[in-house]
């Protein structure tokens, strides 16, 4: 299969604005994690590994790889210290992981990793929900485990879940989010991921939310597509200066604690879109169409990506 680029069609490009988009940005790649935590159906630790490689091999240089949250809640990620231990790390290759407490701490220090993610809520009830923890009570366990992260030498980074909109309490307020988006990289989160966990938010409700902080050189952003605005609330982010984007190969994923919450942004979706724009990502598209393809194939299933469904015939 040949995948045509934005180029080789024919379609109108413009380059990027120094004053409105950036030169290049980073592809946080979230689908072996946050894609697959979410399957009806385990997949089996040799499909996660060879997910990962592939992944590798198309150009994502940062590949968050598993979750050390209980088996019992997220049993599909149940096998997160043998695929650390058997994963071929590539060089130059990022490989980070989900921790929730310091029990997780000392698994992801066991197995090397050098790489963390933590997650909070920017509302009560999902920090109760996610984490059993009340609203002000998550930051107290966090602390101690982003303290001892960084003295270990971890980078770690932090998501914020909810920050558009939350099933059970509805709007939540822009400074609301803020305050807590501070909070934790007040800790010494090195980047704060603003999570659209429900896939609510549109390009202005963005625009909003990122004014909240100023300062949005620590912002990554990561849309769900449940209304089909992930990549229009992307192109808001981008144009406000934020350069990590989150997104899922093949647009997997979901959360298991909110149901309204379909799948991520596909990475092909876009890596179509910043090459139309001429923002440099470093992805092989035609390889990652392969791969989502083929991981399509192995959940039984077509990928939700619209890219992928194109360049393959559906």
């Amino acid at each position: 299969m040949g995948v045509a680029s934005v180029r080789e069609l024919g379609l109108p490009q413009r380059e990027a604005s120094r004053n409105e988009l950036p030169d290049r940005i980073t592809i946080w790649e979230v689908g072996a994690r946050d894609g697959l935590q979410n399957e009806q159906t385990v997949v089996s630790l040799d499909t996660k590994l060879e997910f990962l490689d592939r992944l590798a091999a198309a150009g994502l240089t940062t590949l968050e790889a598993t979750s050390f949250v209980h088996p019992k809640w997220v049993p599909q990620l149940a096998d997160a210290d043998d695929l650390l231990a058997k994963l071929d790390r590539r060089p130059g290759t990022n490989y980070p992981v989900l921790v929730p407490n310091e029990r997780g701490l000392d698994r992801a220090l066991a197995l090397g990793v050098e790489s963390i993610a933590i997650f909070g809520s920017a509302t009560e009830t999902f920090a109760r929900k996610n984490l059993n923890r009340s609203f002000d009570e998550q930051f107290a366990m966090f602390e101690p485990v982003v303290r001892r992260a960084r003295h270990e030498g971890l980078e770690v980074r932090a998501y914020l879940s909810m920050c558009f909109g939350d099933p059970w309490e509805g709007a939540v307020p822009v400074e609301q989010v803020a305050t807590a988006g501070r909070r934790l990289l007040d800790m010494g989160c090195f980047q704060l991921s603003l999570g659209d966990t429900i896939g609510v938010a549109t390009p202005g409700h963005v625009e909003a939310v990122l004014a909240g902080f100023g300062d949005v050189s620590q912002l990554a952003v990561h849309f769900h597509d449940t209304y089909g605005q992930a990549l229009s609330n992307t192109l808001a982010a981008l144009r406000a200066g934020v350069t990590t984007v989150d997104s899922s190969a093949g647009g997997l994923g979901g959360c298991p604690y909110a149901k309204a919450a379909t799948g991520n942004l596909a990475t092909e979706d876009l890596v179509w879109m910043l090459d139309g724009l001429g923002v440099e990502h470093g992805v092989d598209l035609d390889a990652l169409v392969r791969t989502s393809a083929w991981m399509a194939q192995q959940l039984g299933r077509p990928s939700p990506s619209r890219v992928v469904k194109a360049l393959t015939g559906g």
